[in-house]
C-alpha cells in the first residue's frame, strides 16, 4: 500500500518521520497568525535538525541576515538527535497551535 511505500522511501533516505511530525509540519503552515521571528527560527532549526541532522552547510555571508539567523538557530541544535529534535518540534508546534489557533 501507499503507507508502506512512503515508509520504504523514508528508510531509503535514511530517516523515518513520525506521523506526528508530518502532521505538525503541515499544521504549522496553517496557524491563524504568524508566530514571532524567534518562534519561527526555533521551528526551522528543529525541522532541519530532525530531517538533516547537524548543520552541514557554510554560514551565509554578512549581508544575508535572514540566512545567518536561520543558520545560527540550526547550528545551535548541533548534537541533538533527530528523534529528540522531532519530538521537540512536535511539542513546539502544539504550543504554537495553543497560542495562535488554526485557520
Amino acid at each position: 500500500g501507499l503507507e508502506l511505500c512512503h515508509f520504504c522511501l523514508n528508510i531509503l533516505l535514511g530517516f523515518t518521520m513520525s506521523a506526528e511530525f508530518t502532521k505538525a509540519a503541515e499544521d504549522v503552515k496553517n496557524l491563524a497568525a504568524k508566530p514571532t521571528d524567534a518562534e519561527m527560527l526555533e521551528i526551522y532549526a528543529l525541522y532541519k535538525q530532525s530531517t538533516v541532522g547537524d548543520c552541514n552547510t557554510a554560514r551565509p555571508g554578512m549581508l544575508d541576515f535572514t540566512g545567518k539567523a536561520k543558520w545560527d538557530a540550526w547550528d545551535a541544535k548541533k548534537g541533538l538527535s533527530k528523534e529528540d529534535a522531532e519530538q521537540r518540534y512536535v511539542t513546539k508546534v502544539e504550543e504554537l497551535k495553543g497560542t495562535y489557533g488554526m485557520k
